[in-house]
């Protein structure tokens, strides 16, 4: 139908034209239709002819489509990954690591969401998110856990008395204002600052389970705030700056998915590719010089 001549068509598929010729008589015997008009060495298509070529076509497209889906998949470019975050990551550091890793991936379907630890945990081990990040410690035979090096640090008003420090001691907060951290009702046990901060005389306290708040209240003077590195890169240089807390320990944050469920090429690759952006990021440190 695309040549408009047997001849041509065997020209096209590289066979010899009288196989062209029983194709189409095979074809015709098993649709029990008549094809084409024969007119010399020409051929017309019927009227079921055209419209069977519609659907051909169609079908066609459909198995090309599922080629292409499937080669996406096999390389990693495509497919659906559902991660969720604790609120530290969730609202800017992992949106933006996410926005990036798309712009190369264009046929990526990605489900972000930020939720509680708790939550976070019982939906990667039933199967409703690929990858979670979320907080430590806890105790799950069914996750797989890549804990996160996440040393603490201190944010401030700008002009705070402490700024020029380059780094800060537990001593150095007394009779200070201090913006403390809680963990949720149903998380497991307390959040390691108060460990670190039970020796400190403060003249006030303001508490909060999220650190994007403790931040916010920093940057309003009303105190200082010991948080995790992710929270505090999204305030660094917008009224704030950030310091070193020594001695140093980790807020307690990891990457985690099921150890039942083995991930998708796709999920392997963003683990991978999500684990060495947290440690460049660590590494680099670039909110300290805010």
């Amino acid at each position: 139908m695309l040549t408009g001549a047997m001849t041509s068509a065997a020209e096209m598929m590289h066979v010899t034209q009288p196989a062209v010729s029983r194709l189409i008589r095979d074809l015709e015997a098993e649709l029990g239709l008549a094809l084409f008009h024969r007119r010399g060495n020409l051929v017309m298509p019927t009227a079921e002819a055209q419209a069977l070529l519609v659907e051909v076509e169609r079908s066609f497209v459909g198995l090309d489509r599922i080629r292409a889906f499937a080669d996406d998949l096999r390389t990693g470019r495509g497919g659906t990954l559902r991660v969720a975050a604790l609120p530290s990551v969730a609202a800017g550091f992992m949106p933006r690591f996410v926005a990036q890793y798309c712009r190369l991936r264009p046929h990526v379907e990605v489900l972000i969401d930020g939720l509680p630890s708790p939550l976070i945990r019982d939906r990667v081990v039933a199967g409703q998110f690929d990858i979670g990040v979320t907080g430590l410690p806890f105790q799950r035979d069914a996750l797989t856990v890549t804990p996160i090096d996440d040393k603490a640090v201190v944010v401030m008003p700008k002009d705070h008395r402490l700024a020029k420090r380059r780094t800060i001691r537990a001593d150095d907060l007394h009779d200070e204002k201090l913006i403390l951290l809680t963990r949720l009702k149903n998380a497991e046990g307390n959040h390691p600052i108060r460990f670190v901060l039970q020796s400190v005389r403060y003249t006030q306290r303001i508490e909060t389970p999220l650190s994007t708040i403790a931040c916010v209240l920093a940057s309003e003077d009303a105190g200082i705030a010991i948080v995790d590195p992710f929270s505090a890169s999204e305030f660094a240089g917008k009224g704030v700056v950030v310091r070193p807390f020594e001695p140093a320990f980790n807020i307690g944050t990891a990457i985690v998915h099921s150890s039942e469920r083995a991930l998708s090429l796709l999920a392997q690759e963003f683990h991978a590719a999500f684990t060495k952006h947290i440690r460049r990021f660590l590494q680099q440190a670039d909110y300290f010089r805010s």
